[in-house]
């Protein structure tokens, strides 16, 4: 297996600045959403703001094992839709209480920018806001937790005890970041909980290395950690059916520490009242 790519000092502008277009369409998002739209109205949102910011979806046509090419600009997941939702999955509008997951990829100049927020139509229910915030605050601890020189483990380790030992939730199995760059995915592979057995995660003890980017993806549910999937269809769903929330931000791992190129996601607004 290949390592980790390294980026040059004179390419991390570059890096930045489609990290940024990522947080640019989702600034424009909080402001366009509103109860009774369908996610093909917010897709076709998504692919118009990228346009007019000189970018393209990476999402769009993306192939991956035998699932058919990504037919939509973003990933667009309603309540147990974890991952991976298209515009065409749900055909009904958006409704008081839905959970919206939408996960941006961006092409500019070259680089990919990929983060993923979570907004909520309407006041959050006691469950939502459980999940919500510990969706902000496990992506925090967990980048707080990285160090250049110290192992991709010590992410899921902070993740998962504020996830599911303080929070009582539980994280996605099977699924988790990835490093990126000019192309989507990348090593390393991150996972969002720590390994069961020896060689479950091979990454987890490779050291954080300078000069890699990462996106780093914490997807939680209300009551279980396992999915389904329909055989050549992309939406992942939780197994039972319950509530999830995704947050992704994209970052680079310094001699210092780790910078958040994403940075701006924390602030915006999340809950839509129009």
């Amino acid at each position: 297996m290949h390592g980790p790519q390294r980026i040059r000092e004179s390419d991390i502008p570059h890096a930045a600045a489609a990290a940024q277009k990522v947080v640019e369409v989702h600034r424009s998002l909080v402001g366009f959403l509103a109860h009774g739209q369908t996610l093909a109205q917010i897709d076709r949102f998504v692919g118009e703001t990228l346009e007019s910011l000189g970018c393209t979806s990476c999402f769009f046509g993306y192939r991956a094992g035998g699932l058919p090419p990504f037919p939509s600009q973003a990933c667009l997941s309603v309540n147990e839709c974890v991952v991976h939702g298209t515009a065409g999955y749900l055909e009904r509008p958006m409704r008081e209480g839905d959970v919206l997951k939408i996960d941006i990829g961006v092409s500019h100049r070259g680089w990919i920018g990929d983060a993923a927020w979570t907004y909520v139509f309407g006041d959050k229910s006691p469950e939502v806001e459980r999940l919500t915030a510990a969706g902000k605050d496990g992506l925090r601890a967990g980048i707080e937790s990285l160090h250049p020189g110290e192992p991709y483990l010590n992410w899921a380790q902070a993740l998962q005890h504020l996830v599911e030992v303080e929070r009582g939730l539980h994280l996605i199995r099977g699924l988790g970041g990835h490093g990126y760059g000019k192309k989507l995915h990348a090593p390393p592979f991150i996972s969002n909980t720590v390994p069961k057995f020896a060689g479950e995660w091979p990454d987890g003890s490779r050291p954080a290395q300078p000069g890699v980017l990462l996106a780093l993806e914490p997807m939680i549910a209300t009551t279980t950690g396992e999915t389904t999937q329909q055989q050549h269809k992309w939406p992942i769903y939780t197994a039972d059916g319950s509530m999830s929330v995704h947050y992704e931000h994209d970052v680079l791992i310094t001699d210092s520490g780790v910078r958040v190129l994403t940075d701006g996601l924390d602030e915006l607004p999340d809950v839509i009242t129009k």
